[in-house]
């Protein structure tokens, strides 16, 4: 699906942490899209949020200014639990109302809370909602007040909304009577990797471990994860990835519970080569949420043709479309029965994987999604 090369409007995205960064969803997807949007005709300006590494980098005069055809503005942050969205936040809005910028895209619900600012200036307005941020359960009661007020702010002020997911899409509706546009994350084609750099560092190979991969965050369900595995009759090792996100305490429970089993690997962020060889070797990839927006780590493991196992919620059965397997959100007895079936039955584990990669071929390249905002896009600054 082409899209037409010229000067198209320009455009400012806020919400994200700071580009390039696999930090989070949000920041894989403005990574991706953004760029994708300046070859094809926008001028693109990310605001990007200022962490101690960039003030650094600053007084070095090191900081980027620009990624792949983007520009890079990077605002002052207050460096706090709670206060670095929304001060980054704050302070892009009232510089982009003053801009020369034509639209504006907030990404995730929170930073939408003076998204009004740029709409009295003028500034055409697209909100996407990554996930119903405010039911996460690591903000505290102030923190998902905030966010409940920039998702009122967006419903609105947007002149258009996107979500991910169907299930959403019908949040919207039935809450605010709000109809949305459903343009789903996308995913670059997949080069699968020899199992070397993690044989390396933690003794990994092929199909001998079981992975998740995302935040460690208490709606990913990792805890329901270990308690099931503990349970299993397996020679398998159990890998986990990711990083915090405000959630120390939650992190702590997770070693925890898994003690001082060897067989249990917390192997921290990981991004690159690393990060390839551990979705191209896994036996299977588990993603036990009980809240999401739409998952890019189970299109990522989807399309390194992992064996998938998730929650039932839509979001995550949306996007398998019948091509892994489910288990009742929250039952751990149901998540064990599930995985020692498939350590039980390499077969039906193989059988899934092709399909896998055919499913995110077929539905989530980056080539359509970036196409649709296009559209969207055109939509607004051409009416």
């Amino acid at each position: 699906m082409g899209i037409v090369q010229k000067t198209a409007g320009r455009v400012a995205m806020i919400g994200h942490k700071f580009i390039p960064s696999r930090d989070g969803g949000v920041e894989v997807v403005v990574s991706s899209l953004a760029p994708r949007l300046a070859e094809s005709g926008y001028d693109v300006t990310c605001y990007n949020r200022t962490n101690r590494e960039h003030r650094k980098l600053r007084k070095e005069k090191a900081l980027p200014r620009e990624y792949r055809g983007v520009r890079l503005v990077w605002t002052p942050t207050v460096n706090r639990r709670g206060l670095a969205a929304m001060t980054s936040s704050v302070i892009a809005t009232v510089m982009v109302s003053f801009s020369r910028c034509d639209l504006v895209h907030f990404h995730t619900e929170g930073p939408c809370v003076l998204c009004g600012l740029p709409r009295l200036f003028g500034k055409k307005v697209v909100v996407t909602v990554h996930g119903l941020d405010h039911m996460r359960q690591k903000w505290g009661r102030f923190a998902s007040a905030y966010i409940m007020r920039g998702e009122k702010a967006a419903v609105r002020h947007a002149h258009r909304i996107i979500v991910l997911s169907s299930g959403v899409q019908d949040y919207f509706r039935s809450r605010y009577g709000r109809e949305t546009v459903l343009i789903p994350n996308g995913i670059d084609p997949a080069e699968i990797r020899p199992a070397c750099e993690i044989t390396k560092e933690f003794g990994l190979r092929s199909r001998d471990y079981i992975l998740f991969l995302g935040r460690l965050v208490p709606e990913k369900g990792i805890h329901y994860l270990i308690e099931a595995y503990k349970a299993l009759r397996t020679d398998k090792k159990l890998v986990i990835v990711g990083g915090t996100s405000d959630t120390d305490e939650y992190v702590r429970r997770l070693y925890k519970m898994a003690g001082d089993d060897p067989s249990v690997i917390f192997a921290g962020f990981r991004q690159g080569l690393v990060l390839e060889e551990l979705y191209s070797n896994a036996y299977l990839y588990v993603l036990p949420s009980d809240l999401e927006g739409m998952p890019l780590t189970l299109l990522e493991a989807m399309n390194y043709g992992c064996c998938c196992v998730t929650s039932d919620i839509g979001e995550c059965a949306d996007v398998m479309d019948g091509c892994g397997f489910t288990f009742p959100k929250g039952n751990v007895e149901a998540l064990r029965k599930t995985l020692q079936d498939l350590c039980d039955h390499p077969e039906k584990a193989e059988e899934h994987r092709g399909e896998a990669r055919r499913v995110v071929s077929s539905k989530y390249t980056w080539q359509d999604i970036t196409a649709q905002t296009d559209r969207l896009y055109r939509e607004l600054l051409d009416g």
